[in-house]
């Protein structure tokens, strides 16, 4: 889907198509727990540990994974909104918060986020085209320019500006809703846009109306996309590149055609093998997977998975697998493919789906 020639040149590109727009660098996030008379931290919660993953320029990077493994918490790291406990953003070459890099709030202007809940978004009190309108004016439009805007990108998420611009968000539809949120995400014109979820709450008519729209707004605006979504169908429409996540960490990640015809982690499988078929003749033989996560307080020391595997070895206990490519997948196979599995090529005898 992603070719690099068809991204056109943002004039405020600064190493070209062949820099990452993004790079994620050790990010981890631990939250206290907290309890006792004395309200002392007890354990910590192991939200994020140690993820690292970069976004090309023009592209759809999808994350995908159970929920509670990290990531609603790594788009919040990503935008500042949680403060990392360590770990680096490096932004069109430039690192974020450094002496000679930009600042968190030009990082904001270049990156903004669409959120899952579409009416807690919005002030409840303001028409939306205010809401629109809101941070154009803060960074310095007049109050008519920053309203034509607001009304221009009205009308690019396909509402009519007469008939909506001063209406409340209680007075629309879910669907229109995030409309109005992802005009106000695109209000400072951004570069990237993290979606969070961002059609999950949709039902499927209108879900496939505002995918449609997301993608007729990045070829329109040039923009990149981090598309977060436990929905692995949508995930594979929208997405150039995909990123698995399990209990805080990356376990694979690749283009979206290797990952969904050739997954090499046996979670990534059992995923794939959990997508609802319509077809009656390919039925389940048994569970891909069983049990819950561990627990993120205290997660399986190695591979996290490790507890839920059934090709787990002594290794998968004592050493933190890294993301590497697998040696199976031969030499035309695509180098961003990457798993973090000690034994990828003993479980790949596992099939390719677990369907009859």
């Amino acid at each position: 889907m992603f070719a690099a020639s068809q991204v056109k040149q943002d004039p405020r590109d600064r190493g070209g198509l062949a820099q990452p727009l993004l790079i994620v660098e050790g990010l981890k996030k631990y939250f206290p727990v907290r309890g006792g008379v004395l309200n002392r931290q007890v354990a910590t919660v192991q939200a994020v540990d140690d993820v690292s993953f970069s976004v090309r320029k023009g592209e759809v990077l999808g994350i995908v994974g159970e929920s509670g493994c990290g990531k609603s918490t790594t788009a919040r790291l990503l935008m500042q909104l949680i403060t990392p406990d360590s770990g680096g953003l490096v932004f069109d070459g430039d690192p974020v918060g450094g002496p000679r890099g930009i600042s968190i709030s030009e990082l904001r202007r270049q990156m903004q986020m669409v959120f899952q809940d579409s009416f807690s978004s919005l002030n409840p009190r303001m028409p939306i085209v205010d809401s629109i309108a809101y941070a154009p004016r803060m960074h310095g439009l007049s109050a008519a320019a920053a309203r034509e805007r607001a009304e221009t990108l009205l009308a690019q998420v396909g509402l009519n500006p007469r008939q909506y611009s001063r209406r409340y968000p209680h007075e629309l539809s879910g669907g229109q809703r995030q409309r109005v949120n992802i005009a106000r995400a695109l209000a400072l014109e951004p570069r990237l846009v993290i979606l969070d979820e961002a059609v999950s709450a949709l039902d499927k008519s209108v879900e496939a109306q505002v995918l449609n729209l997301l993608r007729e707004l990045k070829a329109r605006l040039n923009l990149t996309y981090l598309f977060i979504s436990h929905d692995l169908n949508v995930v594979e429409y929208i997405s150039d590149r995909v990123l698995v996540m399990y209990l805080g960490r990356v376990v694979e990640t690749g283009p979206v055609e290797a990952i969904y015809s050739r997954p090499r982690h046996p979670y990534t499988r059992a995923l794939l093998a959990s997508k609802p078929t319509l077809d009656p003749d390919r039925r389940t033989r048994h569970l891909p997977l069983t049990g819950d996560p561990p627990n993120p307080i205290n997660p399986p020391s190695g591979c996290r998975f490790r507890t839920r595997c059934s090709f787990a070895q002594a290794i998968c206990s004592e050493v933190i697998p890294s993301l590497l490519a697998p040696v199976d997948l031969g030499a035309d196979a695509p180098t961003d493919h990457l798993v973090a599995c000690h034994l990828p090529e003993a479980q790949a005898a596992f099939g390719e789906h677990d369907v009859a």
